[in-house]
């Protein structure tokens, strides 16, 4: 089972420093029940109980309940009268409004991010991105590329700077590993050529045809993964 790093706790701990040590350990609870569902550990329906979830990361029951509530209002959880939090039962609809936000932000973060480059920006970690999903590729290791392309696409929101925006689209990488572990029609090499394309086009500091690379990348991608969820998700 997997347990938390022990976080020192000075024989004087000032009150400042107890806050941040709940901070730290809800966070961590946060990031293991996300990877949880992501990984389909706890499944769409699942009951997620503060007692069992204490026991398994060996904690109190505050940084649990902190990080389902923080889970919840990230769209990971839903909570019910007589039921508690349970994982969330995802749409078809979930899935088609997932598509049409990345097409309105991750548009906006190519151009952005080909802009700053384009002015001096370091964008070389972007291209490491696209070598090791190509390696990943080859080798045949499936779940290193999903997280290789969340990671790139995540990496194009953190060049444009925007700090709030950085943030906001947390969750919605999160909720797009789950989604494509879920269903993942499409040819892992012609995403891997289109994410190339991108990758050229931003570090080459084109923004117009950076923006209508990602836009294409994203809308390409949407028909599959409803076609592969069709028959297991709602509408």
């Amino acid at each position: 089972m997997a347990k938390l790093q022990p976080v020192p706790e000075p024989e004087h701990t000032a009150p400042a420093e107890v806050h941040r040590d709940d901070e730290a350990r809800a966070e961590q609870i946060y990031q293991l029940v996300l990877e949880g569902i992501v990984a389909g550990k706890f499944a769409q329906g699942m009951r997620l109980r503060e007692r069992e979830l204490s026991e398994m990361y060996d904690v109190s029951r505050i940084p649990v309940r902190e990080a389902i509530q923080r889970l919840e209002q990230d769209g990971f959880v839903a909570t019910f009268p007589r039921r508690g939090a349970v994982v969330r039962q995802l749409t078809l609809t979930d899935v088609n409004e997932l598509f049409d936000v990345r097409l309105c932000l991750e548009s906006f973060a190519a151009r952005r991010a080909a802009e700053r480059v384009g002015a001096g920006q370091p964008g070389g970690q972007l291209k490491e991105l696209v070598d090791g999903a190509r390696r990943a590729i080859d080798e045949g290791r499936a779940d290193d590329v999903v997280l290789i392309s969340t990671a790139f696409h995540a990496e194009i929101v953190r060049l444009t700077g925007n700090t709030l925006l950085i943030e906001s689209v947390k969750p919605l990488f999160g909720r797009m590993r789950w989604i494509f572990g879920l269903a993942h029609n499409r040819s892992n090499e012609l995403q891997r050529d289109e994410h190339v394309e991108l990758c050229n086009a931003i570090l080459g500091g084109q923004a117009e045809l950076a923006a209508s690379l990602a836009y294409s990348h994203i809308e390409l991608g949407r028909a599959p993964v409803l076609t592969g969820l069709a028959e297991t998700l709602e509408p």
